[in-house]
Parts: C-alpha cells; sequence; structure tokens
C-alpha cells in the first residue's frame, strides 16, 4: 500500500490548494484541547449545531472552528460536491465501475411528485411496485394469505443477507413500538448465515403449514440466501410434499432478476423488483423492506420513505453550512484527513436501535472502504475507518475504558430520541418508564461531556491519580432525533446516506461498488470444492490445505 498524505498531489490545483489549507488550520488547532475551545466560547454550542427536519445534530465537541469549518466547505467547492450531488440526483453514471446511475433516492420520492423525473417512467415504476407490496401486506394482515393446507400465516421468514438482512432487521426491531395492530400477532424472523445456525433454530419453532418465506437477493444468485432458501423449502417438502401449491403459497421472492427468481420456482404473481441502480445497502426503501411493511403497515413504510425524502431534499439544497449531512461528511473528513483519527463508535442511546451499529458499518465501510479512487490510482488520502459500536449503556461497561483511558483516539456519534414513552403517559408503568429513559439520556449527555473535556468536566474531584485521570479531547457528535419514529429514522438513516455519498465525492472515490467482496465468494466456492473432495487441494496454500485436513480428519 502506498504512504498516504495529508496533501495530495494529485487532482486539480484548487483541490491541492484546499488541502495545503486545511492541513494548516489542523497543526493550529492540533495542541487545542477542546476544553479550552468550550472556555474560550462559553455559547459554543449556538455556532456549532444544525437541525434538519426532526433531526438536530451538535458537532461543539468536534476538534474544529469556525475557521477550520470554512476550509472545509472550500474544501467541498473545490472537489466539487455540489456538483456531484446534482449528478447523483439527475441519475447521471456516478457508479463508474458498472457504469450506472445510483437511485436509491428515487425509491423515497412521493407518489404526488412534483419532481421532473430523470429517467422517463421510474417514478412510476417504483410506486407501481410499492402498490404490489401493498397488496401482500394487506393479504397477509388480513388473513387471507393461506399456506397450502389453508391455514393461515402466521410467521415470515425473510431469507437475504448482507442489505438484504441488516436494513429489514434493524428498521424492523426499531419500530417495533409502532407495528400495527393487524400485524402484532405476525411473528417475523430473519435468517442470514450461511451456516445454517438461524434457519435450525426457526425450523425447529415454526409450523410448515403456517409459515411464509421471503427470498430477497438483488442477483438471485447469493450463494448464502440459496443455500438458506434450499434448505426453507427441503423442510416443506418434508412436512407438505412436493406438489405446485407449494412455492405459491409459500414463498415471495424479491430480486432486480425475475428470471432467476422463476427458475428456483417463485411463482410470478409471487415476485416484486428492485433495479439494478439500487445497492444492496440502500436497498430497505424498496421491496426489499417488505419486512418492514409486514410489521408498521404501508402507510408507517410511506412514512420512513418520507422522512427519508425530506433528508434528500435538504442535502440537495441547503448551503453547506446548515446541511447537515455535509457536516457529517466533512467532520469525518477532517477527523480521518487532518487529525489522524482512523477509528468511529456510533452509539444509540435506544435499546430499539441496538442494530443500528451493524447497519452504519456496513454503509460506511462496504462504501468508502477503497483504495482506488475513480481513475483506477490508489488513493493518497485516508478514506473510511473503521466503524464500531453498540447499544451505549451496553457499551459503557464493555468498551468506554478504552475511550476514556485508552491510547487511542475514537470519534464517536452519540444518537438518542429525545422523546419517548409520552404516548405511555396514562398507563400504570408510564413514570417508571419516563425515568429510565431520562437516565439513559443523562448517561447520553454526561459520557459526551466526560469524553470531550475530561477531567475539566469533573471539577470537584481535585486532584486524581494518575490511575483516575480522565484526559478528554475525544472529539464527539450528538444527534438527536425528536422521537424514533418511521420518518425520524428515516431521515437518519438518509442523512448517513448521503454523508457517505459526500465523503466519497471528496475522497475521490466510487461509494456504490463492492469489488473487494466479490473474490472471497469467488475463492470460498472453489475451497468448497477441496472440502468436498470434488477438486484437488495441490493449488492451496499449506495453511489453508492443513485447516482442510484437519477438518477431515474430524
Amino acid at each position: 500500500m502506498n504512504a498516504f498524505k495529508s496533501i495530495p498531489d494529485t487532482g486539480t490545483q484548487a483541490e491541492q490548494q484546499a488541502w495545503a489549507d486545511l492541513n494548516i488550520q489542523a497543526e493550529r488547532l492540533r495542541p487545542l484541547h477542546l476544553a479550552e475551545l468550550f472556555r474560550a466560547d462559553e455559547q459554543r454550542f449556538a455556532g456549532f449545531n444544525v437541525t434538519a427536519g426532526p433531526l438536530l445534530l451538535d458537532y461543539s465537541k468536534q476538534r474544529v472552528d469556525s475557521l477550520a469549518l470554512e476550509k472545509l466547505f472550500a474544501l467541498s467547492d473545490s472537489a466539487d460536491l455540489r456538483g456531484w450531488i446534482e449528478r447523483l440526483f439527475n441519475a447521471e453514471t456516478v457508479n463508474n465501475t458498472e457504469q450506472r446511475a445510483a437511485m436509491h433516492w428515487a425509491l423515497r420520492v412521493p407518489a404526488d411528485t412534483e419532481l421532473k423525473e430523470p429517467v422517463k417512467g421510474v417514478y412510476s415504476d417504483v410506486q407501481s411496485q410499492l402498490d404490489r407490496m401493498a397488496a401482500i401486506v394487506d393479504k397477509i394482515h388480513s388473513g387471507q394469505w393461506r399456506g397450502m393446507t389453508g391455514e393461515v400465516i402466521t410467521d415470515v421468514v425473510n431469507i437475504g443477507v448482507g442489505g438484504s438482512d441488516l436494513g429489514p432487521l434493524m428498521v424492523s426491531r426499531a419500530l417495533n413500538d409502532f407495528a400495527i395492530k393487524s400485524s402484532k400477532s405476525l411473528g417475523i424472523h430473519f435468517a442470514s448465515s450461511m451456516d445454517g445456525s438461524q434457519m435450525a433454530q426457526l425450523l425447529q419453532q415454526l409450523r410448515p403449514q403456517n409459515t411464509l418465506f421471503i427470498v430477497s437477493s438483488k442477483s438471485f444468485t447469493t450463494v448464502d440466501t440459496l443455500y438458506n432458501a434450499n434448505t426453507a423449502l427441503a423442510w416443506l417438502e418434508r412436512s407438505l410434499g412436493k406438489c405446485a401449491g407449494l412455492m405459491h403459497c409459500h414463498f415471495i421472492g424479491v430480486s432486480s432478476k425475475p428470471e432467476k427468481m422463476s427458475e428456483w420456482g417463485i411463482h410470478r404473481e409471487n415476485q416484486l423488483r428492485i433495479w439494478d441502480w439500487v445497492g444492496g445497502r440502500y436497498s430497505l426503501w424498496s421491496c426489499i423492506g417488505l419486512p418492514i411493511a409486514l410489521r408498521i403497515g404501508m402507510e408507517g413504510f410511506r412514512q420512513l420513505l418520507a422522512g427519508a425524502h425530506l433528508m434528500d431534499e435538504h442535502f440537495r439544497s441547503a448551503p453547506w453550512e446548515s446541511n447537515l449531512p455535509v457536516l457529517m461528511a466533512l467532520i469525518g473528513v477532517w477527523n480521518t484527513n487532518c487529525l489522524g483519527i482512523n477509528a468511529h463508535a456510533i452509539l444509540p442511546y435506544d435499546g430499539r436501535l441496538e442494530k443500528l451499529p451493524a447497519y452504519l458499518e456496513q454503509l460506511e465501510m462496504e462504501s468508502n472502504g477503497k483504495s482506488v479512487n475513480r481513475d483506477g490510482e490508489l488513493v493518497q488520502l485516508h478514506t473510511c475507518p473503521v466503524l464500531w459500536g453498540e447499544v451505549g449503556p451496553n457499551a459503557q461497561h464493555a468498551f468506554y475504558q478504552l475511550l476514556h483511558q485508552g491510547t487511542e483516539v475514537v470519534t464517536c456519534d452519540f444518537i438518542a430520541p429525545a422523546l419517548r414513552y409520552h404516548e405511555a403517559r396514562h398507563t400504570a408503568d408510564a413514570e417508571e418508564l419516563v425515568s429510565q429513559h431520562e437516565l439513559a439520556l443523562a448517561n447520553c449527555l454526561a459520557q459526551s461531556r466526560l469524553l470531550a473535556l475530561g477531567e475539566a468536566a469533573l471539577e470537584e474531584e481535585g486532584e486524581l491519580p494518575h490511575y483516575k485521570r480522565y484526559r478528554g479531547n475525544q472529539p464527539s457528535s450528538t444527534l438527536l432525533l425528536k422521537e424514533l419514529s418511521p420518518f425520524s429514522l428515516g431521515a437518519m438513516i438518509a442523512a448517513y446516506e448521503n454523508k457517505v455519498f459526500a465523503q466519497a465525492v471528496i475522497w475521490g472515490i466510487n461509494p456504490f461498488d463492492q469489488w473487494g467482496v466479490e473474490m472471497g465468494k469467488k475463492i470460498a466456492t472453489e475451497t468448497l470444492g477441496v472440502i468436498r473432495g470434488e477438486e484437488a487441494a495441490a493449488a492451496l496454500d499449506s495453511s489453508t490445505r492443513g485447516l482442510i485436513d484437519f477438518i477431515k480428519a474430524q
């Protein structure tokens, strides 16, 4: 790998100058502690927060000031970020290695939009598939979708992996409080692991007569997904027998390849479509989100889309200084490329968001984990940092020790809803639940304060021994939602998607391909043949041969 630079010697002269100016600001600010920045400006929050729809972003605890922000905005202009945003929303070929547009944003454009179609018929195609999904949701909720023996479907299993699993799983869990009445008796399950462990556990619990499987795969060739689907089919056939009605009653397919779904056996009327211009990790807004719609209903699903569309319009039109996704992106660039911080923690203080860190790990690292730029050359700057995280209260008892007193600098996103349990104020347990939410908020705010200010946040403690000292100066942002709802969650997810695109523009990389994933799949297929004795092991390295020998010996 090439040595990374702070100022690239490629790109336009304006870009090189913008990076040089930015690094001057980094040298100026690097010695300053966040506690000093807050002492210098007691109203610092006022100048370093922004709102967009139901979201508030506080970035006052980042190691940045107004002059550094000015240079970050200049960097955005030198990279033609505004032009790239318009190319994205005009359906131009922003995915250069696969020669296609990236139009996940079109999935959340409302049916009554007055926006001009970038591609003829794209909005009507999207609405047509949403209408077909709505009919399926209604049929299942009303008890009209029945298994082969005539029994009502009581459980739905989503079989997918990556974006076909992480997005629907995360949102379904996060919005469980918004489950509509007709879905509350419906079990919604997820199976993604290729080792069959999730499927094995589910098949022990469920009844074939009442179970419907959704097979979600953009290409409908994903090995992990098809193996799980074949296991589900064999399970059904053992109990219900092999007959034409089995596939019709117990399988729905979601893919961009209808011919592949038909070849596997999914009936045409049970097929939902996505498009090549939707990347898997950007696909929860499409019919891949069927499990979400089954949980919160189509009205709730459309509210999710509406929140995301609001954020798209904000991203497209707001000036840099009030553009929430752009500020998130620029702060990340500043931390990674100017302050040299290459680790980023996602810390939601709401148990409903337990799957958010895993979802954002895929979104950011699969999109921007690149070392080759759009011109096919090795990048000269660090790109995506390593993302990790956990629900905040659990993380406090796991890895916060490293954040507070370890040797690594880590940036953090603290995420929380300002309001919760207000709808339960007239129930017997409302007081206790509201108190617990207040406790979570107190911990969220206290931890970010301590990480930023260190011992300056502990004025009453006096002189501490070295092993108790808190150095602080760990930068973080806090993202508050008014409340966790379909609309606010949609806005938040879209903010992160747009952040990823903005960073990719500044780094000069393509966030819409994932070639690094493909070779591992190919080699795994070859290795499977060796494990099964169908191919010779001669071409393998000694480590792999030795491990296979041990496996076979068992």
